[in-house]
């Protein structure tokens, strides 16, 4: 049998703790994780010692589970200023924290290059939430400065 791996947010959602807690629990040493990139990966088996309790399964036979898919995307912006920078991050970070009222959650980092004029921004989560936020950051872009 493969060995089953949960993310932090889906221990989070299974112990019913904030995602920041269970990420303490990792960097503590008191849950053991596995780096992968930027993501930590929880087996099951480390998931039962820290919990005392066997984990759920998400075996077909345990029921009918909503099958997840998340995305991982960079996108580069060139030839972009400080100011439009600015106000590209700042409408994305609105649009993501209007968005989260019970929707997936999206996780959005940007990094700019000043010397360069490059923008990088960074977004982790469901599907149909990072389109439609791709949607936003490319109608901004689009849009004369």
């Amino acid at each position: 049998m493969p060995q089953q791996y949960y993310s932090v947010d889906q221990v989070a959602e299974l112990l019913d703790l904030h995602v920041r807690t269970v990420r303490g629990y990792v960097r503590d040493g008191r849950l053991k994780a596995t780096r992968i990139g930027k993501q930590y990966r929880i087996a099951r088996e480390d998931l039962e010692a820290f919990t005392g309790r066997p984990a759920p399964s998400s075996s077909p036979s345990s029921g009918p589970e909503r099958r997840q898919a998340e995305a991982s995307v960079i996108v580069r912006i060139d030839a972009i200023g400080p100011e439009a920078t600015m106000r590209l991050t700042n409408t994305v970070m609105a649009a993501i924290a209007h968005g989260q009222d019970g929707g997936e959650r999206l996780r959005v980092e940007t990094v700019y290059d000043e010397e360069r004029a490059v923008l990088k921004v960074i977004i982790l989560g469901g599907l149909d939430s990072t389109a439609e936020l791709l949607k936003i950051v490319n109608a901004l872009i689009e849009q004369p400065e």
